[in-house]
């Protein structure tokens, strides 16, 4: 145990000491670093707001109610604003080692102070060196991760569509245990994505059950068909497939931008709520994750390659190509996929690459005087991670359904976009003010108490973070104070590069990452180990 923590006690002003007459008496209350004054405290647990000051001492919250006698270094009147937690993004793909993305400043401009990485499978097992870079080169946000379940049969089995053999099991079992061990929040799946689309149920719930060993473990699925796979299970039978891979490895259960896709699922997100809603009464832990868009991001590869024609990586996929029998075969198919998908105009390149960048497939099929699959074909020689949009894919109602769920939290499934995207989703500036305006400013679909707690406190529960995502005495100082009148996303699909506006102010562990409005470059976030635990920078380790 840390000083900080020994010293915890002495700092919350909410102890209450029995004196001599057996009447309570109050603790005094510290000198604080900072006293947040008169702001409307909404503070993650779904109760409505108050107004309160929030006082903060070495990073943590240390007193809240009245504390106009108290003394502190700085005292800011946030008066007619709201103060909330620090946001925690459930499904993320921010860059935080990249030069680029450690700042994490598309996020904060929302108000999020916490990432959750390691999604859809890719989370690497080298974990504990992953917590460490975060923590030695500092990042902006708070961050956990999973191991990925796509990346360790990578690692065992490359790209091979066919079941493991036993040693490869236990190679994969050990990777999980790995990562496990080194502070991973449980385990993820893509199970929608190549080489995890290959995998059994039976083979994800072997891996489950050794990250099961670690008590509160999570499993964490982009699971296998949400609706718009090529020759998939379909959406029904792929969220029954995620909670059986719970239900039977001992793992809690998040549906990541848990919401069925195309035209064939419009208004179906009521069956995806009856099987959850099955489980949770089961007595299962199972819950979702939503970001409010009608279009996804992912690959060219992923959305249009039948997942056959994949297997082997790009030098068998070449094979397959320039093969004059298979090709035929694959180029009908690639026109079968992307259909599903409304075809070629409503795929959008949010790639690097400036000859694609903007512009639609069927733009780029123009203009290089090709057919659909052969421009396919070619980009993915080119370029087989070339990054894309699938326009229009999800229904605004499901999405709206799927909000007012209690078990619903909230992500981005934002990646900070790289030098060279002009165009990007503009999910990763503005997923959690463009859900608050729609479903609680703009209309009254949810509360707001209810919007920030699927923001916060329903995911720090369900992360078991018992310090951060709500504002209490004790807690971490995540804070972020949101003018609601301006609280919004000016990010669009033509013009994503825009900062959320409405964050007057944001703390993270009790330092400012925005001050008035303005981002300070801090990088007070932490790498925490699954339960929160912070990795300490190698510069701070003790010998």
């Amino acid at each position: 145990m840390d000083a900080l923590s020994r010293s915890l006690p002495a700092l919350l002003a909410v102890v209450v000491l029995l004196a001599g007459c057996g009447e309570p008496e109050p603790e005094p209350i510290p000198h604080l670093d900072l006293i947040l004054l008169r702001g409307t405290v909404v503070d993650g647990t779904g109760a409505p707001g108050r107004v309160e000051d929030v006082g903060v001492l070495d990073g943590r919250i240390a007193a809240m109610g009245d504390l106009s006698e108290a003394t502190a270094d700085e005292r800011i009147d946030v008066t007619g604003l709201t103060v909330a937690p620090g946001f925690i993004d459930m499904h993320s793909h921010a860059e935080l080692t990249e030069d680029y993305g450690r700042d994490a400043r598309p996020f904060l401009a929302q108000g999020i102070t916490t990432v959750v990485m390691g999604v859809d499978g890719g989370g690497t097992h080298e974990v504990g060196a992953r917590l460490r870079s975060w923590a030695d080169e500092g990042i902006g946000v708070n961050a956990l991760t999973y191991v990925g379940h796509g990346h360790v049969r990578r690692e065992v089995m490359g790209m091979d569509d066919r079941a493991p053999t036993p040693e490869e099991l236990d190679a994969m079992r050990a990777l999980v245990r790995r990562g496990m061990e080194e502070g991973a929040l449980g385990l993820s799946s893509g199970l929608f994505y190549t080489p995890g689309f290959y995998a059994t149920t039976d083979e994800v719930i072997e891996l489950g059950l050794v990250a099961s060993e670690w008590e509160d473990a999570i499993y964490d699925t982009h699971d296998r068909d949400l609706g718009a796979t090529y020759q998939g299970v379909g959406y029904d039978a792929s969220v029954a497939e995620g909670i059986q891979i719970g239900a039977e490895s001992g793992l809690r259960v998040i549906f990541s931008h848990f919401n069925p896709q195309g035209a064939t699922n419009r208004g179906r997100a009521d069956v995806g709520i009856a099987l959850i809603e099955d489980a949770r009464l089961r007595g299962l832990e199972v819950a979702a994750a939503q970001h409010p868009y009608t279009a996804t991001q992912s690959n060219l590869r992923a959305y249009a390659l039948p997942r056959w024609a994949a297997a082997g990586g790009p030098d068998a996929i070449a094979r397959r190509f320039a093969d004059r029998d298979t090709s035929r075969i694959l180029q009908r198919q690639i026109v079968e996929s992307l259909a599903m998908r409304g075809g070629p105009d409503k795929i959008l390149f949010a790639d690097a690459d400036p000859r694609l960048n903007g512009k639609t497939l069927a733009q780029v099929v123009a203009e290089w005087g090709s057919s659909v699959p052969r421009t396919v074909e070619r980009i993915l020689r080119e370029n087989g991670n070339a990054t894309v949009m699938n326009l229009e894919l999800y229904d605004a109602e499901n999405t709206r359904l799927l909000a007012r769920q209690p078990w619903m939290m909230t992500c981005t499934d934002g990646r900070t976009p790289a030098e060279g995207q002009t165009v990007t989703h503009p999910r990763v500036y503005g997923a959690f003010p463009q859900k608050m305006r729609m479903y609680a400013l703009d209309s009254d679909d949810i509360s707001v108490a209810l919007a920030v707690r699927s923001m916060s406190g329903l995911a720090a529960d369900f992360l078991r973070l018992e310090d951060r995502g709500r504002l209490a005495p004790g807690s971490w100082a995540d804070i972020a104070v949101i003018d609601l009148l301006t609280y919004r996303s000016s990010a669009t699909y033509t013009d994503p590069h825009r900062y959320a506006d409405g964050v007057r102010h944001l703390l993270v562990n009790g330092t400012f990452a925005i001050r008035d409005g303005e981002f300070i470059d801090a990088r007070a976030g932490m790498a925490l180990r699954n339960g929160g635990t912070p990795v300490s920078p190698a510069a701070s380790a003790t010998p």
